[in-house]
């Protein structure tokens, strides 16, 4: 009776690892979430303005980014590819004709007055690489009505993540990377509008959290692959914390600009651990100073991975900080979480199991190396 009782369970939770794994395949071509605008505000007594660092051409095709890793998974990937290899002033001519509806997604208030912004300037260089985004430079423009009310800025979800800093208001001025059609909190015409370090610190820890769930696609992989290595406490507390103290010490380097290492190296070498530590799961299951090395040297690329977020929000050090350690906080959290839900699907019923590793850890593993394999032939391409 018992043996007629494992196999529907057992069934029933690889179909689930494996459909989830699959369904990460399916969605994800690249897993780093698309690049934030930039913007700085400046606010004074009667005039608000917004410098803007960000790609043009998602906003004129319309492309919904919320939720989106790659404009060549959106409906209007053609037009976006159209787009990106016009020249300066055909591009220029585009955005004009589609600023009226553009602008109605920017998010601009003086306490519950809306405002009207106005182009200022636009800077768009010439096309490049056709692969990478153009960033351009956008100054808008709103008068602010006869009072002293404070000013709110940010848009509409679809136009995808932003950064809003303060400008010239010190090194402790307010910054803060908006996401799903947030704004920025209060912004006084007069002073600097400041956040305590608690307040930063609570922050990041859920978009530490959010950076491995749901948008971390690729280090969701990575770490069921240390789970699949091993259900031990011991193997897997040493994989994590190699993986932690690497991530931390390159976070850091690489927001404060000591360190910068392009996306086009780290992406495909972060691919390259998913496939190795999988493989090696199959081929050679032994805690040994290779696998550790290996486990080190991806905390360090995911740590460069996230430093443009940090590197962006600026901030003076004691707020840095806080945004740092909340930041890895959150990202611990979402590891830990993706741990506990293997552990509880899988680890917790079939752990003990005689078959396992053969029947479970095995089959994972080698999925996961197939996931990896392909992002790493896609991102060299």
């Amino acid at each position: 009776m018992q043996q007629t009782h494992r196999k529907p369970r057992f069934k029933l939770a690889l179909c689930v690892l494996l459909s989830t794994v699959l369904c990460l395949f399916a969605q994800a071509g690249r897993a780093h979430e698309i690049r934030p605008a930039i913007s700085d505000v400046l606010v004074e007594q009667d005039r608000l303005q917004v410098f803007l660092v960000l790609t043009l051409e998602p906003l004129i095709a319309g492309i919904d980014l919320q939720g989106l890793d790659n404009t060549d998974n959106a409906p209007e990937a053609e037009s976006y590819d159209t787009l990106r290899a016009l020249d300066a002033p055909a591009l220029d001519e585009a955005f004009r004709t589609a600023w009226p509806e553009i602008r109605e997604t920017f998010l601009l208030q003086a306490g519950d007055t809306p405002l009207t912004p106005e182009i200022r300037r636009l800077e768009i260089p010439e096309p490049g690489d056709l692969g990478l985004p153009r960033d351009s430079r956008l100054l808008i423009a709103a008068d602010l009505p006869p009072d002293d009310t404070p000013v709110t800025v940010g848009w509409e979800a679809q136009n995808g993540p932003l950064v809003v800093r303060q400008r010239e208001g010190g090194p402790d001025a307010y910054s803060a990377l908006l996401e799903n059609g947030d704004v920025s909190i209060p912004l006084p015409r007069t002073g600097t509008a400041t956040e305590t370090a608690l307040q930063v610190f609570s922050r990041f820890i859920v978009q530490g959290f959010q950076h491995i769930i749901p948008k971390g696609l690729d280090h969701i992989l990575f770490v069921l692959g240390l789970f699949f290595f091993s259900l031990h406490m011991r193997p897997l507390l040493v994989q994590i914390t190699a993986f932690t103290v690497a991530h931390t010490v390159t976070l850091a380097l690489a927001a404060l600009g000591i360190v910068s290492i392009p996306a086009s190296v780290v992406e495909p070498l972060i691919a390259a651990s998913i496939v190795f530590v999988a493989l090696e799961n199959v081929l050679r299951p032994q805690l040994g100073a290779l696998r550790s090395a290996v486990v080190f040297t991806f905390g360090l690329l995911h740590g460069l991975g996230f430093a443009s977020v940090l590197g962006a929000l600026g901030g003076g050090q004691s707020h840095f900080l806080a945004r740092l350690i909340g930041f890895n906080i959150g990202v611990e959290i979402g590891q830990l979480t993706v741990i506990a839900v293997a552990w509880l699907t899988v680890g917790y019923w079939f752990g003990r199991k005689p078959w396992y590793r053969a029947r479970i850890a095995v089959p994972a593993s080698l999925v996961i190396a197939a996931v990896g394999a392909f992002w790493f032939v896609e991102r060299i391409i």
